[in-house]
């Protein structure tokens, strides 16, 4: 491996199978695309299943559209029971940032019940048949996030996007860490790994319906921001490279903004296993899906 990992240090993925959840643009369809272009069969987890066929048709290999809405537990049930065969890498790369209030057709705060709650479910429920690793994208952003067990779905707090983003990415590492204690404490031999992509420049920035917010965001993407395709590095890193289950992965520059992919650090929020196990507790008892109760040992 060089000192600047690139998509070149990929490991040939033929007979690979990998899931990328909200692959039609931006930060998934990167990580689909090197995937497929070193051999693995990519499915595209995509809430839109016409915009993901028009993504799938830019594909080199065997790529595969099937419908995923993370904002619809029948949905991420669906799309589970319909999985057969194993499944070697699970990328939970989906999300929404920093959107206006609203509610999944679950009820959950749509930004914890689509970046968290719905990939909690997904990978409980896709478990058994994991092979290999499920990598989930945090972000930076989870330094200023605060998980308020009494309050998840912020139906007492005022509400802040900002926050709940915060707090949404917060969860995906501290979900990251509680998977992994269940899968060393299971004798599992699959791995957790969390990844964040630094500023990219993808269309996740434009959705906050503010118009000032996303003209702030537009001129960040210009001049600050790196490609889709840079900021998929770290989650290629995390789903391909030898690393320990646990490992977070980051770009290298200056304030993990823009580089190459290396581990990274965390807050000691996102390091709190108490925390970890108490968010566990509450993500199964408000989507009905908990840890497997037996999966292949080592």
């Amino acid at each position: 491996m060089t000192s600047r990992w690139t998509t070149a240090d990929i490991p040939d993925q033929t007979g690979r199978t990998v899931v990328v959840t909200g692959a039609t643009s931006g930060l998934g369809l990167a990580t689909a695309r090197a995937l497929a272009e070193a051999g693995a069969r990519v499915v595209l987890a995509v809430r839109d299943p016409g915009r993901g066929a028009r993504a799938a048709a830019g594909l080199p290999g065997e790529v595969e559209v099937r419908r995923l809405d993370l904002a619809d537990l029948s949905s991420v049930r669906a799309f589970a029971h319909a999985w057969s065969g194993p499944l070697d890498v699970l990328v939970n790369n989906a999300g929404i940032m920093m959107v206006p209030a609203g509610r999944t057709a679950d009820g959950f705060e749509l930004q914890l019940g689509t970046n968290h709650l719905g990939h909690f479910a997904l990978t409980n429920l896709l478990l058994p048949q994991v092979t290999d690793r499920v990598v989930t994208l945090s972000s930076t952003a989870h330094r200023t996030g605060r998980i308020d067990l009494a309050d998840l779905n912020w139906e007492r707090r005022r509400y802040s996007p900002e926050r709940a983003y915060g707090q949404s990415k917060l969860a995906n590492l501290l979900f990251t860490l509680e998977l992994q204690r269940r899968l060393t404490a299971a004798g599992s031999p699959v791995r957790a790994l969390a990844a964040h992509p630094g500023w990219s420049a993808t269309n996740l920035q434009s959705r906050t319906e503010n118009r000032v917010k996303d003209a702030l965001m537009a001129v960040g993407n210009r001049v600050v921001a790196q490609p889709a395709e840079q900021g998929a590095l770290p989650t290629l890193f995390a789903a391909t490279a030898d690393l320990p289950g646990g490992s977070y992965a980051g770009p290298d520059g200056p304030m993990e903004v823009r580089g190459y992919p290396t581990l990274v650090g965390r807050t000691a929020a996102a390091s709190d296993l108490e925390t970890a196990a108490r968010l566990w507790t509450a993500s199964a008892e408000l989507t009905g899906v908990d840890f497997p109760a037996a999966l292949p040992t080592r």
